[in-house]
């Protein structure tokens, strides 16, 4: 027979961090409106990076909406995360032009390089891996978007190197 009890519940938010505080304040802005939703949602991960369980809870209690809307929003949307995507982010194009001249290649290098697959983080937390449908950057196929720059007709073999030494230099 199934066990009938609840999952753990999220640990709470310590009442202290100022990310909270931050939170209260844009909801604030924005009277806590139900529309403000994606906008709230934008800045909560621009504060941790991605959308922890109890800021999602937070976030629809003080929006007045059902967690399931919430969650829906964050699942629908490629641009939100619930896991962790690293202090620094590499996103590889899958979209039609990238792939056919080499993505896969791209992210086999990354996975023999960091032992990451998309979606993943580096065990230390430095470098998480993901893949866009299209970034827009068909004729620099294919493109790499490494901490929000453009990597233009990227060479796998040099691609692992380019992100180590971008990583050192971040130290």
């Amino acid at each position: 027979m199934a066990s009938l009890n609840p999952p753990p519940a999220a640990p709470a938010l310590p009442k202290n961090d100022p990310r909270v505080r931050r939170i209260m304040t844009i909801m604030n802005t924005y009277g806590k409106r139900h529309d403000a939703l994606i906008q709230v949602l934008h800045s909560v991960q621009e504060l941790f990076g991605y959308l922890p369980k109890p800021v999602i809870e937070l976030v629809a209690k003080e929006l007045r909406l059902p967690a399931s809307r919430v969650y829906g929003v964050v699942t629908f949307y490629h641009f939100f995360t619930l896991k962790p995507r690293g202090e620094h982010s590499c996103v590889v194009c899958t979209g039609t032009a990238c792939y056919v001249k080499g993505a896969h290649a791209l992210l086999d290098e990354m996975e023999k390089g960091f032992h990451l697959k998309p979606g993943d983080v580096t065990k230390d937390n430095k470098l998480g891996l993901q893949t866009a449908r299209c970034i827009g950057s068909c004729g620099l196929a294919p493109a790499v978007v490494y901490d929000g720059e453009v990597l233009p007709r990227v060479n796998p073999a040099d691609l692992v190197n380019k992100i180590q030494e971008r990583l050192e230099a971040a130290l």
